[in-house]
């Protein structure tokens, strides 16, 4: 429910005045859509449309269980499935090896992107006080260099210290997820939540595999492989029960610059990491085998972005 509208129907005046960045209650009528005009001292006026009015949902032990129960099957069950394909990979030589790390780039790449433009999306429907658009910039940045600097601390990420960053970089994207699932089920749209849980449960299947590529040629111990799903698909969980029941544009946009600016750190060191694996080479990055993950992590990711969304 957006903030301002009151939990129960009744009629209410306005204030003469509304202090910055308060609330006020309206009348509303539950289920229905309504258009909400202001006017400022100057005369100026604007709307803002209430697609469905619904009270904010009060959370019980029972639905933070059934959505953690949703959260795991949107993120954490699919990395778990893509991990599962680690020691089918293990065989691979360095033509397969470089496919895989492209296939991550590939995916990480879209998750950039739809990260991006979803966050200056939500911060363009938050207050102006929030100054949306730059402060998703600047997030995504601070972001960026904080991890940088972590990651190079003590020398730069390989292996199972790689594939974690990249878990890390994923999770804040299921984060995200998590955020619209909430939303739409908090509309009281089941319909449209169910859809994006099977969607996004598909979507998140080949993220296991990327996470998996850095650590292919070593052998972690097997709990590191649950710290990655759970990295990775977790936060999801955590996204789905801030969506429902205190979902708000500016803090959404602001968790997701975040975790834009945490997979554009990933695709850096993922880059690194596949110009090292290929010392011998003089442009790696345009063999058929790299050009090839990069097309199908993109192609993937795309397509089954277009099947949520339709």
């Amino acid at each position: 429910m957006p903030t301002g509208i009151s939990p129960r129907p009744r009629p209410a005046r306005s204030p003469a005045a509304v202090p910055r960045g308060s609330t006020w209650p309206i009348p509303w009528v539950l289920g229905e859509a309504h258009v909400v005009n202001i006017i400022t001292n100057t005369g100026a006026a604007f709307a803002h449309e209430i697609a469905v009015a619904v009270p904010t949902p009060v959370p019980t032990q029972s639905m933070l269980w059934q959505q953690a129960l949703i959260g795991i099957i949107v993120g954490v069950l699919p990395v778990a499935i893509g991990l599962l394909c680690y020691p089918a990979l293990r065989g691979v030589g360095q033509a397969g090896m470089n496919f895989l790390l492209a296939l991550t780039i590939g995916l990480l790449a879209f998750l950039l992107v739809d990260m991006t433009f979803e966050a200056l999306e939500l911060a363009g429907e938050s207050a102006a006080m929030f100054q949306g658009s730059s402060m998703v910039l600047l997030v995504a940045l601070a972001s960026f260099l904080i991890l940088m600097g972590v990651g190079h601390w003590r020398g730069t990420p390989t292996g199972l210290s790689l594939s974690f960053f990249i878990a890390l970089g994923i999770g804040l994207h299921n984060f995200g997820e998590g955020l619209a699932i909430g939303a739409a089920f908090a509309a009281g749209s089941a319909g449209l939540g169910t859809f994006l849980v099977l969607g996004f449960a598909l979507h998140n299947v080949t993220e296991g595999i990327g996470i998996a590529a850095p650590i292919l040629r070593v052998r972690p111990p097997l709990w590191s492989f649950a710290a990655l799903a759970l990295l990775a698909g977790l936060p999801a969980v955590f996204g789905l029960w801030l969506g429902s029941l205190a979902y708000a544009p500016q803090w959404s946009a602001l968790a997701l610059g975040v975790g834009a600016g945490a997979i554009a750190q990933v695709i850096v060191e993922v880059g690194a990491y596949l110009l090292r694996s290929n010392p011998g080479s003089r442009s790696p990055l345009f063999s058929p085998a790299v050009l090839g993950g990069l097309l199908t992590g993109i192609g993937f990711m795309y397509v089954t972005a277009a099947i949520i969304k339709i």
